[in-house]
């Protein structure tokens, strides 16, 4: 990216800290789909509060790269670019309703803040509507970090209910140690097992819930690598399995038939590099997510209420429309 700030100069040397903030993204430094949308939304929010633009085109054109830089950290987080489309598309309608430039800058800011604010708000709804589904005395199991997950399971738990829950370590990154420090802290009665021992607790387990990187417009869910192995334990056992999921985390891109990206992560994450020297030749695969067919989930909860997996092509339609190739974003 050191070319772009050759090409263009000291003028867009904002773009220094969008880069920093889609190298965070891409290294795990922010992680979490929702975080990572509203850090993304927060570079653009940087380049309209920094950017030396003389004229609207100009202040378009910085918006369009750092968008661009953003969108490319993380491939599967669908969040990402749906929180660059919520203020690309509200800045470009007022440009082409023929605001200036201080106006579009201000736009930005406006509508980043109202997204960021609007997601927080997203969590907590969830929080309060999951909640309602977990019963005194529920044993749950959840794997990785998700804010709107831990809202359900937090939620419940301040509600009074006596709930059990089992966290995966998740590997390789081992982000279900994030998990239980959240959920000692609130006091809940938690216990972090290895991946591979989903099967072993699941019929000591009532329902599972777990988060969404992105949902696709047939219900599949895209979440961290073992959920959908999860999902089946759960299926064969007759478990409830449980998506919490912000309506930002569906994809309009799969309504036009676009698949999702599966993002192949650093090989470092599962061994380190004296492993690689001494096995020249070996392939480490480490796909960070897999996908959860529709008929492994019981439902989603959005901040809009919750629906069978099959709805989920509803969720789109309202929320984003009939999606179609608009003019290029970034």
């Amino acid at each position: 990216m050191g070319a772009v700030f050759q090409f263009w100069g000291e003028k867009l040397s904002f773009l220094r800290k969008v880069e920093k903030i889609a190298e965070d993204i891409k290294t795990m430094r922010v992680r979490g789909a929702a975080r990572i949308a509203r850090t993304a939304v927060e570079g653009l929010i940087i380049t309209a509060e920094e950017s030396e633009a003389k004229n609207e085109e100009e202040y378009l054109k910085d918006l369009k790269i750092s968008s661009k830089i953003l969108v490319s950290a993380r491939p599967t987080a669908v969040s990402l670019p749906n929180g660059i489309r919520y203020v690309m598309k509200r800045v470009l309608k007022a440009y082409r309703d023929g605001a200036k430039l201080e106006e579009l800058r201000e736009e930005t800011i406006r509508v980043g803040r109202e997204f960021i604010q609007n997601s927080f708000k997203a969590i907590e709804k969830i929080g309060e509507i999951g909640a309602r589904r977990i019963r005194d005395g529920d044993v749950i199991l959840t794997h990785c970090n998700s804010s709107a997950a831990l809202s359900v399971i937090i939620t419940a738990h301040r509600q009074g209910k006596k709930i059990t829950v089992y966290a995966t370590e998740t590997r390789p990154r081992f982000q279900g140690h994030i998990t239980v420090e959240r959920l000692v802290r609130e006091g809940i009665d938690v216990r972090l097992i290895v991946d591979s021992a989903v099967n072993y607790y699941m019929d000591g387990v009532d329902k599972v819930i777990v988060g969404a990187d992105a949902v696709a417009s047939n219900g599949a869910v895209v979440n961290k690598i073992g959920t959908s192995l999860i999902a089946a334990s759960a299926y064969l056992s007759g478990v409830n399995f449980f998506v919490a999921a912000e309506t930002y985390k569906f994809s309009p891109e799969t309504t036009a038939g676009r698949l999702i990206e599966i993002e192949q992560r650093d090989p470092t994450e599962v061994v380190d590099r004296e492993f690689l020297k001494k096995n020249k030749g070996v392939k480490v695969l480490n796909p960070a997510f897999d996908v959860t067919p529709p008929q492994h989930i019981d439902l989603i909860i959005t901040e809009r209420g919750i629906i069978p997996p099959q709805a989920a092509i509803i969720i789109l339609t309202e929320v984003f429309g009939w999606f179609v190739e608009e003019e290029d974003m970034y």
